[in-house]
This record gives C-alpha cells, sequence and structure tokens, in this order.
C-alpha cells in the first residue's frame, strides 16, 4: 500500500469535508440574519445539489480518464473559487440578485464537493490495493462522517466570532494550503484508466439499481425536507436558540449518524440466523415512516415541543442511518462487476436528486405550514421508500457473500 498517497488524499477530503459543512451552516445562518424567507434560503442551495446530480454522473467517468489526482484537486481549488466569490455580495443588492449570484457559488461548490468525493473513495482503492481495501474505506467515511459535523458547529462559531466574510476567507485559505501540498506531493496519476469507457456508460441498465436508486432518492428527500432550512429555522425563530446552540446540535446529529450507520451492520445481525437485508430494508423503511409521523404528531400538537423535535430527531437519525446503510450494501450487491463505479454513480446522483427536491420542499413546506408539515412531508417521502423496497429483486448467495463484508462501507 502507498500510505504516503492514501494519507494525502484522506487529508484533502478532510480539509474539504471541514469546509463543506461550515459553508452550509454559514450560508444558512447569515441569510437568515439578514431577513430571508425560508424559501429563499432554500433556493440558495439548489444548485448546489443540482450540480451533484451531474457530478455524480459524470464524475467517475472524467476521473478515469484525466486521474483521479487531478480530479480532487480540481475540486478543492473549485472550492477555493466559491468561498472567495461568496466574499461579493453586498447588503444593497437586490433580492433576486443575491439569490441568484449566491446560488452560482454554490453551483461551483455542489460540483466541487462531489469531484472531491469520487476522487477520494475511487483513489483509496488505487493506492491501498487489495489486501486492507475495506478497512481503509471505512475509515475513510466514517471520517468524512464526523467532519462534516464538525465543520457544522465549525460554520455557526465562526459566524458568530469572526463574522461571514472573514470566514469565507479563512477557509480559502487553509484549502489553498492543501492544494499546494497536494500538488507538490502528490505527483503521479492515480485510477487513470487504460480503456476509454464510452460516455453513454454512465447511465444504469439495470432494473435493480434503478429500484435501489428511486428508494434513496426519496430516503434522501425525506431527510432534507427537515433537516436542510426547517429545522434550523424552527430552532432559531421558535425555541430561540443561538448561531452556536443550532450548529452544536446538527453537529452532534451527524456526527452520531456516522456512528450507527458504522455500527449498522452489527446491530442488524441476530445472533445464530443470516440477515435478509431486503427485508431488513422494508422494515427499517417502514419504522423510519412512523418515526416521521410520530415527530410530526408530537410537534403540531405542542406535546413537549424541544423534547420531541431533539429526542424524535435523534431517533430519526439512528434509524435513518440504519435504512442508509442497508442501502449501501444493495447498491454493491446489485453492481456489475465491470461497470461498479457507473453504477455507483447513477445511485448517488439519484441520492443528490432526492436531497435537491428535498432541500426546494424544506423551505416551502416550513413557510406554509412550519416544522410539522416538513415532517409530514419527510414521512410521505419515507413511506414511499418503503413501497420502492418493496419491489426490490433477490440477490444472489454468490453475490451477497462477496459484498456483505463491506455493508457499512458506503455513506453519503
Amino acid at each position: 500500500m502507498k500510505l504516503r498517497n492514501y494519507a494525502l488524499v484522506t487529508a484533502g477530503y478532510w480539509a474539504f469535508t471541514l469546509t463543506d459543512g461550515a459553508l452550509r451552516m454559514l450560508v444558512l445562518l447569515h441569510f437568515h440574519e439578514l431577513g430571508y424567507s425560508p424559501v429563499a434560503i432554500a433556493f440558495l442551495f439548489l444548485a448546489y445539489e443540482f450540480m451533484g446530480i451531474l457530478t455524480n454522473l459524470l464524475g467517475g467517468w472524467v476521473g478515469s480518464r484525466t486521474g483521479l489526482n487531478r480530479t480532487l484537486v480540481a475540486g478543492l481549488g473549485l472550492q477555493i473559487v466559491a468561498l472567495a466569490a461568496l466574499t461579493f455580495t453586498q447588503p444593497d443588492w437586490a433580492t433576486w440578485a443575491t439569490v441568484t449570484y449566491v446560488m452560482a457559488a454554490q453551483a461551483a461548490s455542489g460540483v466541487a464537493k462531489d469531484l472531491t468525493k469520487m476522487s477520494s473513495k475511487s483513489a483509496v482503492k488505487a493506492v491501498a490495493g487489495d489486501g486492507g481495501l475495506f478497512k481503509l474505506v471505512a475509515v475513510l467515511t466514517g471520517s468524512k462522517n464526523a467532519l462534516k459535523g464538525v465543520g457544522f458547529f465549525l460554520g455557526a462559531a465562526l459566524l458568530s466570532s469572526v463574522g461571514y466574510d472573514q470566514s469565507l476567507w479563512l477557509m480559502a485559505i487553509m484549502l489553498a494550503i492543501v492544494v499546494v501540498a497536494l500538488l507538490v506531493l502528490l505527483d503521479e496519476d492515480i485510477g487513470k484508466s487504460k480503456k476509454k469507457a464510452p460516455l453513454r456508460s454512465i447511465l444504469s441498465k439495470s432494473s435493480a439499481i434503478n429500484r435501489l436508486s428511486a428508494a434513496r432518492f426519496f430516503l434522501f428527500g425525506s431527510r432534507d425536507i427537515w433537516f436542510v432550512v426547517a429545522l434550523p429555522v424552527f430552532l432559531h425563530e421558535q425555541l430561540e436558540w443561538s448561531n452556536y446552540g443550532i450548529g452544536a446540535f446538527l453537529a452532534a446529529w451527524t456526527i452520531g449518524y456516522g456512528v450507527v450507520q458504522s455500527f449498522a451492520p452489527r446491530l442488524l445481525r441476530r445472533r445464530g440466523r443470516e440477515l435478509d437485508e431486503i427485508r431488513a430494508a422494508q422494515q427499517w423503511a417502514l419504522l423510519l415512516a412512523g418515526v416521521s409521523a410520530a415527530i410530526a404528531v408530537a410537534v403540531a400538537g405542542e406535546w413537549g415541543v424541544t423534547l420531541a423535535v431533539v429526542g424524535g430527531l435523534i431517533v430519526f437519525g439512528v434509524v435513518f442511518a440504519v435504512n442508509s446503510s442497508l442501502h449501501s450494501y444493495l447498491v454493491l450487491a446489485y453492481s456489475d462487476d465491470d461497470q461498479v463505479a457507473m453504477d455507483v454513480g447513477f445511485y448517488y446522483s439519484a441520492n443528490a436528486a432526492g436531497r435537491l427536491v428535498g432541500t426546494l420542499l424544506s423551505g416551502v413546506l416550513y413557510l406554509w405550514g412550519g416544522l410539522p408539515a416538513a415532517l409530514w412531508g419527510s414521512a410521505v417521502f419515507v413511506a414511499i421508500t418503503f413501497l420502492c423496497t418493496l419491489r426490490l429483486p433477490g440477490i444472489p448467495d454468490a453475490v451477497a457473500q462477496r459484498v456483505r463484508s463491506v455493508a457499512s462501507t458506503g455513506s453519503e
């Protein structure tokens, strides 16, 4: 294993993940404090999510042709451009002009995110070799979720301590240092394919992948309906939490989600019995719909609102993490060995599409009916996820045995 290259790739991904989480919290809280409506704030993130759809579809194809080290550096460089661009907004701009400009900057950040994620996860296989691959991917993925949570808190803390523009410049400088280090030290082509895959190969033709991708679309849409705009605005407006409090809660939720996801296979496996992952995906999706509906009822009826929101969403996070881990196993089980990168890219593009729709609905539903409306929307999306899982085909035993050991290594 080329340990130095693994360390460099991981460091680059960690640095980006910190800024990605911090940037989301900075933009959300800053523009909420300026008086922007929940719908306007949701629009700020739409281009970010939309570009994730395209980048997930095309990123693996581009990386195989140019080398993953180049796409990794390109992703980090784009994030620097996005951070710098966001400092040029002015208070006297018209709302439509600010929203349009920030959407464009966030679009660049969305491309940067998925270029970096795709490059880092794919590069691990190239630099690690077969021995220890699963362990190293698990380390990279688990640390990513924890650091994104830390980024949420970092963004809220920076906004309260040094201000919006200064926070953006500090993060841009940090990433610039990382980019220079990668350019100097990561001096070989990683993951460059000798055989050029045609562009048409990015679209999946597997009915199993298509059905799983549909389930993934509604699963991650269900999370972002309440998580992206509705929850932070509710905590600020209704419960009067500080920026630090909001950032800390979202950070803890994200970190906990990553921890639970890593241990999901152990939670699911019953002693002495083989796990039926498809049946488990159906059962846990149904449970998640019930959790969403229960929280919505409690908040709408004003029955211990703070406890219902904080405690209920912690339970939601645990059940959601198990669902996500099951999907991450199934996409490996269903993927063709010859085009696993293309299948996984298609699957994650559906993931990004679900986040885009969930982001928009988060602002719209909150404006229309507050947090209860967003939670009911989440419950509906999870119910559709459950219906999608009912149509998932079985997995051949040989395939299941080969990929079961990596059920916890894939995540959003």
